[in-house]
């Protein structure tokens, strides 16, 4: 992760006093701080002054990171994860109850995943756990879940799985690409039983 690399501005001289401003007052205004800084010599806008703050380079200098990227952490599997991920993950996630709720729901998903008989009653577990807690996206999420209740139960209690069939599907409907229209059912028939 790096930080985001920023062009020299008027208020860079005034960093330290801002960010101890800052420290002591976090409700501190921006016409204030306009005020203590054109006393030590400022000369920008108001503006320039606002968005300064704004984009985080009064509190800190640590590198922000993005929604994808922490995405990927969450879901990714703890295993899977070196120790500075890890690390970053829980210092990421314990920063919000939210985020702690929605790591814990999605690793218990994710463990749900590899198909076995007590599946069943630790989905239906699962399910209610995340309805009684604060995560408006997962409660739609598991409205779905709840809609095709038995194909989700049989995908996550038994080997089977219908990955084949849709793999061929996929393909013949490339191959449907491909002809763009151009002939009938025989030739299609043909280049899929001929492409094997």
């Amino acid at each position: 992760m790096r930080a985001p690399v920023y062009r020299p501005t008027l208020v860079d001289p005034y960093r330290e006093h801002l960010r101890q401003r800052r420290a002591d007052d976090p409700t501190v205004g921006v016409t204030q701080l306009l005020k203590e800084i054109k006393a030590l010599g400022y000369q920008g806008s108001a503006n320039l002054l606002a968005r300064y703050i704004n984009q985080g380079r009064v509190e800190n200098d640590r590198a922000s990171i993005s929604p994808r990227r922490l995405t990927s952490l969450i879901l990714t599997h703890p295993d899977r994860l070196t120790d500075v991920q890890r690390h970053l993950r829980d210092e990421l996630t314990s920063a919000c109850p939210e985020m702690i709720d929605l790591a814990d729901a999605v690793h218990g998903f994710a463990e749900l995943l590899t198909p076995s008989p007590g599946n069943a009653t630790r989905l239906r577990a699962w399910i209610t756990t995340v309805r009684s807690s604060d995560l408006p996206y997962l409660h739609s999420f598991t409205r779905g879940l709840g809609k095709d209740a038995s194909a989700v139960t049989a995908a996550l209690t038994q080997p089977y799985s219908n990955g084949p069939t849709e793999g061929h599907v996929n393909r013949i409907k490339m191959i449907k690409r491909q002809m763009y229209g151009r002939a009938g059912l025989d030739l299609l028939r043909k280049r899929v039983l001929l492409t094997n």
